[in-house]
């Protein structure tokens, strides 16, 4: 059998090494006072902070409210309207990787741009249209910036496309946005098919990252 030499060591460097990058985000995390919180409070995600201010600010959620959660796992934002809607609304959440089970909600795995996962999540609406659709939906981060950003806007546009289909009129709409190249295009689009939009910024958002959350309010139908 023939041997196999490993690749040369850079000098000063341990094999298992983590990146300054790496080790930064690893203290961020660690020191995190929303991973605190998230973990004291049963939230399966910091992100479900991004999401609470974000509903009562723009004061999007009431009881009785059918709600779509488009990219949903690990269930963060699916876990916090589950709990605030309990037995008064229900959540249909959908992701093409899995999700553990979350009270008072239907989880569909799968693209929702596949016609076959579309027709189930139809199926689970039952003829009735969203109050609300949410999307925290974010691309796999290649490093290649322009890339990166390109997969942002693309899935940001399925997104808008989803909620086009099958929200309510006077609906409303939250969507993930990282700004660069295509995103001053894409909220002139959103805002055709709303009454009204606003940009946010939560607490819980790095200020280093490029997210804001768009929210749609009054969906023209």
């Amino acid at each position: 059998m023939p041997a196999f030499s490993a690749p040369p060591r850079q000098p000063g460097r341990h094999p298992m090494a983590r990146s300054k990058s790496s080790n930064r985000w690893l203290d961020e995390h660690v020191n995190d006072p929303y991973v605190k919180m998230a973990q004291k409070d049963g939230y399966r995600s910091r992100a479900s902070y991004k999401l609470l201010e974000l509903l009562e600010k723009d004061r999007l959620l009431q009881g009785g409210m059918l709600v779509m959660d488009l990219g949903s796992a690990p269930g963060g934002w699916s876990q916090v309207v589950g709990r605030k809607l309990g037995n008064k609304g229900h959540v249909i959440a959908t992701d093409i990787l899995p999700m553990d089970p979350v009270e008072h909600v239907t989880f569909i795995q799968g693209d929702f741009t596949d016609e076959g996962v579309f027709q189930q999540i139809l199926a689970a609406l039952g003829g009735e249209r969203p109050d609300l659709v949410l999307s925290d939906i974010a691309p796999n981060i290649s490093g290649v910036d322009a890339a990166d950003q390109a997969s942002s806007i693309y899935l940001v546009e399925l997104a808008l496309d989803m909620a086009r289909q099958v929200l309510k009129p006077g609906g409303s709409f939250v969507v993930k946005l990282f700004q660069g190249e295509g995103s001053d295009a894409y909220l002139k689009d959103l805002r055709t098919s709303f009454d009204k939009v606003v940009i946010r910024k939560p607490e819980a958002s790095r200020p280093r990252s490029r997210e804001v959350y768009v929210v749609g309010k009054g969906f023209k139908g």
